[in-house]
């Protein structure tokens, strides 16, 4: 088994969004549908066409992130997870951090703690928390 992958919900957004995240993090585009090219269905909620229905984007490693414009409830943001993200050494972790930070909101400067060598909390401009760790060396 794989472990958990993120999906992500926006509102109108998530196109603008997953595109930053491959330009901050390196990640591809795998997919991104539109609402206008799904088929028809009664259950389906009344968004604009061009929202994304569902997008797929993948690190470098493999890993995925997921996620969509709407929904069967109202959209109230992300609550109660953040995605975290493990770098090898500091210039990496600080300049994924910066990247993330952009237009953001920083809740915890990166910098040094008593578990690793670089740490910060942030949530970026689509709302989203993020953590940014820097493995400490065994």
């Amino acid at each position: 088994m794989q472990g958990p992958t993120a999906y992500l919900r926006f509102e109108g957004d998530c196109e603008e969004a997953l595109s930053f995240y491959c330009q901050a993090l390196g990640a591809k585009v795998l997919m991104m549908s539109r609402y206008s090219e799904a088929p028809g269905h009664a259950n389906m909620p009344p968004v604009p066409e061009h929202w994304i229905i569902h997008g797929r984007i993948q690190w470098p490693d493999g890993g995925l992130l997921m996620g969509s414009d709407g929904g069967p409830t109202p959209y109230t943001g992300v609550h109660g997870i953040s995605l975290s993200l493990n770098c090898a050494d500091r210039a990496e972790g600080e300049r994924l951090f910066q990247a993330l930070a952009a237009q953001g909101e920083v809740k915890m400067p990166f910098g040094s703690t008593f578990w690793s060598p670089g740490f910060g909390m942030l949530v970026d401009r689509f709302g989203v928390p993020w953590m940014v760790n820097v493995e400490a060396a065994p």
